[in-house]
């Protein structure tokens, strides 16, 4: 057993250091979603659907990001363990970069085309005119957001996880002050609605930018980052090595975003009723599955490190026991799915038809949750952290358009299946990735070292 899987009290209090403002963050965070679909559910089902349509397309943003996050992250815990602090600060310098030039082609597209972006979504008028509204305003929320995720996540990468922590509780009392105030009209105020809630959303991005930049410019004493290269091209080494283990995690959660906007014109053009139904099921979903995001980054961060100072049969054993800490966790969240789910809808305004669709597609949840911990966990983890990006990038390719995405079509729009049935198949990929990830993890495949600084630099 200790082959494979570590005893030592020692990595569990390193983990655990990583895992527990990981998790107080998304803990936050997914308490600002629920907020939100709460008090704009106060709306009505179009409301919700508007905001949850128009966030499908903010969401590709916002994955970008996240694979941008998490190239940064293979690169950065490698050249960390290997003790090169500077190369780490030009990995920063690329990603802000690339996150400009993103978010200033979503916010043209946000501006410029909002009602044909939900009108993709959606033939439902009321919704695309409310959503194309919510779309207006997060044309300025993309930069400060992308900033604040980038740094967020670079900065856990060295060992400074509180940083997230930080920017999510400031970010949670802006956010359900500024909806309370903008979607109902308080204060004098005028009544919002849906856009309200994209007001409190760029509210909450603004003050997120500002205590990141702070935190990073005047308090961290680890990274010692300045903005001072940014005007600068990319040194070609580091430039290579970033497309050769960064890019496919950028492409990887690309797909994944543009996955999930498959998915939700799938259900909008199934009703709003399934639109909401699946909306509230997300937030669900993700709530109780919460400590699996504070795995998946202690596990990237330590199994990056491991492979960056050479340590391979360490990096695996650790694998192996991330694995482990994610499989009863996946158990535990499938339970609380199904207890949290029912007592939840009482919190919305929706029909009992609606209601019917949320129930039905909660036990199906349920039943992919533990797949779902494996999933992520290896995935976005320890494989990714192992530098075997390339890998994930065919599978997420793999399994969600030529399973999970043209089964969905199917099984939602031709075949009219049940709520039920729909929701299983749309993420069956969770279920064939647990799998196949399980299977990786047990050769040496996925172990991919960066090139040392001395030749990247």
């Amino acid at each position: 057993m200790k082959k494979y899987i570590i005893t030592d009290k020692a990595f569990y209090s390193e983990a655990l250091m990583i895992v527990l403002p990981v998790v107080l963050q998304a803990i936050i965070n997914q308490g600002v979603n629920m907020m939100d679909t709460i008090m704009v559910g106060k709306l009505g089902e179009a409301a919700i659907s508007a905001s949850s349509l128009a966030n499908q397309f903010y969401n590709i943003y916002t994955f970008l990001c996240m694979g941008l996050s998490a190239a940064g992250l293979v690169l950065a815990a490698q050249y960390w363990g290997a003790g090169d602090k500077v190369t780490v600060r030009k990995v920063f310098d690329i990603l802000i970069q690339i996150i400009f030039a993103a978010s200033t082609l979503f916010a043209i597209l946000s501006l410029a085309l909002p009602r044909q972006i939900i009108s993709l979504y959606t033939n439902d008028q009321e919704v695309i005119a409310a959503g194309a509204g919510y779309l207006r305003i997060t044309a300025l929320v993309y930069l400060p957001h992308g900033i604040a995720l980038v740094i967020s996540n670079i900065m856990r990468s060295v060992g400074n996880a509180r940083i997230g922590l930080y920017v999510s509780l400031a970010s949670f009392f802006v956010n359900i002050g500024c909806n309370y105030v903008f979607i109902f009209g308080k204060l004098g105020f005028p009544a919002m609605g849906v856009s309200g809630a994209a007001l409190g959303t760029l509210c909450s991005r603004a003050v997120e930018f500002g205590v990141c930049t702070f935190f990073v410019l005047v308090i961290d004493r680890k990274l010692c980052y300045r903005p001072t290269r940014l005007l600068r091209r990319p040194e070609k080494p580091l430039l290579r090595e970033f497309i050769r283990l960064g890019l496919p995690a950028i492409i990887s959660d690309t797909i994944l975003a543009f996955a999930s906007s498959a998915i939700g014109m799938i259900l909008g053009h199934m009703g709003r009723e399934f639109v909401s139904a699946y909306s509230i099921v997300s937030v669900v979903d993700r709530m109780c599955t919460l400590a699996t995001s504070g795995v998946g980054s202690a596990a990237g961060i330590m199994v990056g490190q491991s492979v960056g100072a050479g340590e391979a049969a360490e990096a695996k054993r650790r694998g192996f026991s991330f694995l482990m800490l994610t499989a009863v966790l996946g158990v535990i969240g499938a339970i609380l799915v199904v207890i949290v789910g029912d007592w939840s809808i009482s919190l919305y305004d929706i029909t009992p038809d609606t209601i019917a669709i949320t129930r039905t597609m909660m036990i199906a949840s349920a039943l992919v949750v533990p797949f779902q911990n494996i999933s992520s966990t290896l995935g976005k983890g320890v494989l990714r952290g192992g530098g075997d990006t390339q890998f994930l990038m065919v599978a997420d390719v793999i399994f969600q358009w030529v399973a999970s995405i043209p089964l969905g079509y199917l099984a939602g729009l031709v075949l009219n299946l049940s709520p039920f049935a729909v929701l299983l198949i749309v993420r069956i990929d969770y279920v064939i990735k647990g799998i196949w990830f399980i299977q990786r993890l047990t050769t040496d495949k996925w172990i991919h070292q960066v090139k040392r600084a001395e030749r990247a630099s």
